[in-house]
């Protein structure tokens, strides 16, 4: 299996970040995630965030989910 990137792990940090900040389980990102009318389901988001290997589209789908307005990429 591919190592994931610099990227990947920073973006999978700001994802898991972000969602303990708002104290965000994933099965509640599931069902905000329904609501943008992305159809995931609680075990694959699991293994997809934990992985890191995701598209930007689908971060940023989790990101507008959890209501981010603002977030600071160094």
């Amino acid at each position: 299996m591919p190592e994931r990137t610099s990227g990947e792990d920073r973006a999978r940090g700001i994802l898991r970040a972000e969602m303990a900040r708002q104290n965000v389980t994933y099965a509640q990102l599931v069902e905000r995630l329904a609501v943008l009318g992305v159809d995931e389901n609680e075990r694959n988001l699991r293994n997809k965030i934990s992985r890191g290997k995701f598209t930007a589209a689908f971060l940023l789908d989790c990101l507008q989910a959890l209501a981010v307005r603002k977030i600071e990429i160094v």
